[in-house]
């Protein structure tokens, strides 16, 4: 069934590619010969495989707290060496994205992919808390940040129409998923046949991959649309700070985050802890990825037609009551499976539309470093969720206090977004006109 549903999305995805090509610039990637088509399939395999690698990451939370050799290992260690993970990831996200907007995506990535795959090896062979901190979190983090798929979508978004931009974010985050569904069996199968050390190793050999895919970049950041006038960095930082649907779009994401990265490293271990099959956490994360094409596409075809904001706010409110849903019902592996297909659809559908929001209203010159600022609070709530979680279910023995704890910002972050003003700002409209 799984393999079908997979082959139903390719088929899916590779409709609504051939209906977004006639609608593509040609003349923008013509920097270094590559057609758009080229650009868009290298930025899907980018995000496929650098999200998926990362996704997987908490399949490896059980085995390597039953490593004897290792007395310092413990749910709150590898919580806290995660969660520093994904706050490096976000402090390093606004310098990569800056970067790129700079010097365009490649070297940004290549840079990023080749720490990645140290900060796993590394992560491989440390026996010290203080050495997990440092490989799972402070260079993994950096790593994560500098081959981050928002920076494969900053270069992608580029080779489109602005009408098309929501549903070309939305096929990179699908495809994002699309490597969740694929990296968490396979994960599963060689931590099971060559023990999670080896494991570890082949993920950082998968994650080189990237440096070959990034070449397939534009190799310039500037020059890719017209209506930006010569806003400088700084200018638009300010400019976007300056405007409160981007704060207000910033403290939203926040939630994003601490949903996704709680779920994301303590759900195979809260599965676990119910009394099942590790299995069965792992089938969770891959239909958590599975249904996140599905809600990723969705979500970009619904930001090219509908209100962005109200699209964000009816996400948060859903996840908030799937959780509820989910701890009010028996802890049957239907009821996992059920709760990961619904919380799959709503996972990162929230990116297409916070991307689009920020292009609709800044313009696609310095997407990426204002992504990086937005997504700095993801990663805030991300440490806060990953970390948290492990030091609850140390001194409680239990996650439960932390799905409460999802639903009341999920129902916060649906109240946030609605003052949120989408229109393009003054610059652009008169860019149009003139």
């Amino acid at each position: 069934m799984v393999h079908i549903g997979v082959a139903n999305v390719r088929e899916s995805n590779t409709v609504q590619l051939e209906r977004l090509m006639p609608s593509i610039q040609a003349a923008t990637s013509s920097q270094n010969g590559l057609s758009p088509v080229v650009v868009i399939l290298a930025g899907c395999a980018i995000a496929a495989i650098g999200f998926g690698a990362r996704s997987s990451l908490g399949l490896y939370l059980g085995p390597m707290m039953a490593t004897p050799e290792s007395p310092e290992w413990s749910f709150e260690v590898f919580g806290l060496a995660l969660a520093i993970q994904n706050l490096f990831w976000g402090l390093a996200l606004p310098i990569a994205g800056a970067l790129a907007d700079k010097h365009g995506s490649t070297r940004v990535i290549i840079f990023g992919a080749l720490l990645y795959a140290t900060g796993l090896y590394g992560m491989s062979v440390v026996d010290s808390a203080s050495m997990l901190y440092l490989f799972a979190g402070i260079i993994s983090g950096i790593g994560i940040a500098f081959s981050a798929f928002s920076l494969a979508m900053a270069a992608m978004v580029r080779v489109v129409r602005p009408e098309r931009r929501t549903l070309v974010l939305g096929l990179g985050t699908a495809a994002g998923s699309l490597g969740q569904v694929v990296f968490s069996p396979l994960s599963q199968r060689l931590i099971q046949s060559l023990g999670w050390e080896s494991a570890l190793g082949w993920l950082a050999i998968i994650v080189l991959l990237l440096v070959p895919l990034a070449m397939l970049l534009p190799a310039i950041g500037k020059g890719a649309s017209v209506d930006e006038g010569n806003q400088t960095l700084r200018d638009a930082v300010h400019e976007a700070f300056a405007h409160r649907g981007f704060v207000l779009l910033t403290m939203g994401f926040f939630v994003c985050g601490f949903h996704v990265a709680f779920i994301t490293v303590h759900f195979p271990s809260y599965v676990q802890s119910l009394g099942l099959d590790l299995k069965v956490g792992a089938y969770c994360l891959a239909l958590i990825g599975l249904f996140n094409i599905v809600g990723s596409i969705l979500s970009g075809y619904i930001g090219q037609h509908h209100s962005n904001k109200l699209g964000l706010s009816a996400i948060y409110l859903l996840r908030a009551i799937v959780i509820f849903w989910m701890l009010m019902s028996p802890k049957t592996p239907m009821v996992m499976y059920g709760f990961a297909s619904m919380m799959g659809i709503l996972w990162l559908s929230t990116v297409p539309l916070t991307t689009g929001i920020i292009a609709q209203v800044f313009g696609v010159r310095y997407m990426a470093t204002l992504f990086g600022i937005v997504f700095l609070s993801h990663q805030i709530g991300s440490f806060i969720g990953v970390w948290l979680g492990g030091v609850l279910y140390e001194r409680t023995g239990s996650y439960d206090g932390m799905w409460w704890a999802g639903i009341v910002v999920g129902l916060v972050a649906a109240v946030i977004h609605l003052p949120i003003n989408e229109k393009p700002l003054p610059r652009l409209t008169h860019a149009e006109v003139s």
